[in-house]
């Protein structure tokens, strides 16, 4: 009896100040509050997709229409913090047959040709050198002189 009479004495109301009792709080109290983003301002600039080129150096040409290709990147060790090679092949096709095993390739992202390949082997056009280093491959090319302009004592002994 004193175990009912305790629980008589605790008297709880059901008053308006009790809502959460039963569930009688309408949700949209508990609703977040309606955020709006500001909208950028209007680009014409296309959105920016990561990586739509690789380039790498082809390792396996045996295949046909088919070359493995090795590209290297640059990555921090997670550890160590240090800037480590990092490599890894990709098949690409290659329609011609044209690159061979040491061929510097550009791989340019296709819809999937087969189970692993998706890229689409294209030649690097060769890179355009400075005035200076031509200049400098045609001195030394000439039998030229040393880079100081002294002649060695090999080129001193021809002449006389």
């Amino acid at each position: 009896m004193s175990l009912t009479s305790s629980l008589h004495s605790l008297k709880i109301s059901t008053s308006s100040n009790t809502q959460f009792l039963h569930g009688t709080t309408p949700l949209s109290l508990f609703s977040k509050p309606n955020f709006t983003p500001q909208n950028p301002p209007f680009s014409c600039l296309p959105p920016i997709r990561a990586m739509k080129t690789m380039q790498g150096r082809v390792v396996c040409a045996t295949n046909d229409k088919t070359v493995a290709v090795e590209v290297v990147r640059l990555d921090t060790h997670p550890k160590y913090r240090r800037r480590v090679r990092k490599k890894k092949k990709y098949q690409a096709h290659d329609p011609d047959n044209k690159f061979k095993v040491g061929d510097v390739v550009q791989l340019e992202i296709s819809k999937p040709i087969s189970k692993t390949k998706s890229f689409l082997a294209v030649a690097v056009p060769p890179r355009t050198r400075s005035k200076k280093v031509e200049a400098a491959a045609a001195g030394d090319a000439g039998g030229g002189d040393n880079e100081l302009g002294i002649p060695l004592e090999s080129q001193q002994q021809q002449q006389a």
